[in-house]
């Protein structure tokens, strides 16, 4: 009756144009047959719903884009389309930087007003910090808050062999940043903006630079772009104003950990935690390296059968981690 129901719900959602609730139903259904102990049946539908997901990205894309001759080639391949599924209410941050980030949003939201003044809302971010602090999900926030796209230009799709090609290609994405309303992220940005005159430096990437500083200079749309660096000491001096603002990502606190753990484990019933120990021990931890400790400790209490996550099973997880990002030396 439950896979009735399902079914059902997967036409009228359909029907009414209700994407998420029929993704809702559909992976209802995957998680029904899977009880029933039917894997293959299960497997198929959850693969069939990510086809469609990528499917319906694409058509967003190329929509998006316009039918000009690249749309529906270099373009769909230099960006993927994200789909944000978290705000900014949802992330850890200290109380200075979930300031400065609302302000972004709010300056948004009233673009319009500010126009009237001949004033721009900040629309030229650059995130500049350790990797795992944040950078990539603030892109996220910022695009799910304002209702945007989420287009992650491929850097590694842009790079080519051949003389200027790479160049043309940066004008193609800007060209569409122009057109679309979005929040466009270059990830690993220091790739592109690496310092002119450094010892990686060659004459082709100095042209790409330039071709950037130009390109950026004269953004005029609406768009949002953020570039994200782990390695600012790397990055070419004259990038730096050509951003609305240059934000800097830390290290979380110690209270930014343990909030960040807590939310974590929220589901996780009569959990004994030596909050003291496990704190001390994660110092110097970032964001991404005490999720993937939460949930490796998560994975290990069920695999086993254990009744809860525990200290001892928090300070296991936690030395794993140590080792896989400090592995030692042959």
């Amino acid at each position: 009756m439950a896979a009735i129901n399902q079914i059902v719900e997967m036409l009228r959602s359909h029907f009414e144009g209700d994407d998420e609730r029929f993704r809702t139903a559909v992976l209802q259904l995957a998680a029904n047959e899977a009880r029933m102990g039917h894997d293959e049946a299960a497997a198929t539908i959850q693969r069939l719903l990510e086809k469609g997901n990528k499917a319906q990205q694409a058509n967003r894309m190329r929509a998006s884009l316009g039918d000009g001759p690249f749309a529906a080639n270099e373009l769909a391949g230099l960006m993927d389309a994200v789909e944000p599924a978290f705000g900014l209410k949802q992330m850890v941050l200290s109380a200075a930087l979930r300031r400065r980030l609302e302000r972004i949003v709010k300056e948004q939201q009233h673009a319009n007003q500010l126009c009237e003044y001949n004033l721009t809302p900040r629309h030229r971010l650059l995130l500049l910090g350790p990797s795992g602090c944040g950078k990539t999900m603030t892109a996220h926030a910022l695009a799910h808050d304002l209702a945007l796209p989420l287009y992650v230009v491929r850097l590694d799709a842009l790079f080519t062999k051949y003389l200027g090609e790479t160049a043309t290609k940066l004008r193609l994405v800007f060209e569409t940043i122009e057109r679309q309303h979005a929040v466009f992220l270059f990830d690993e940005f220091d790739s592109l903006g690496l310092a002119r005159g450094s010892q990686h430096d060659v004459a082709e990437m100095r042209r790409v630079l330039n071709s950037f500083l130009v390109f950026i200079d004269s953004m005029r749309g609406n768009s949002i772009v953020i570039a994200a660096s782990n390695h600012p000491d790397a990055l070419d001096v004259a990038l730096f104003r050509r951003f609305d603002d240059i934000i800097e990502y830390g290290l979380p606190s110690r209270k930014e950990v343990e909030l960040l753990m807590k939310r974590r484990l929220l589901q996780e019933k009569d959990s004994d935690i030596n909050w003291s120990k496990v704190l001390g021990a994660m110092q110097g931890m970032t964001f991404a390296e005490a999720e993937r400790v939460a949930s490796e400790a998560i994975k290990e209490r069920i695999i086993e059968g254990l009744p809860c996550v525990s200290t001892p099973l928090l300070l296991s997880a936690l030395a794993d981690r140590r080792r896989l990002s400090r592995p030692t030396k042959a």
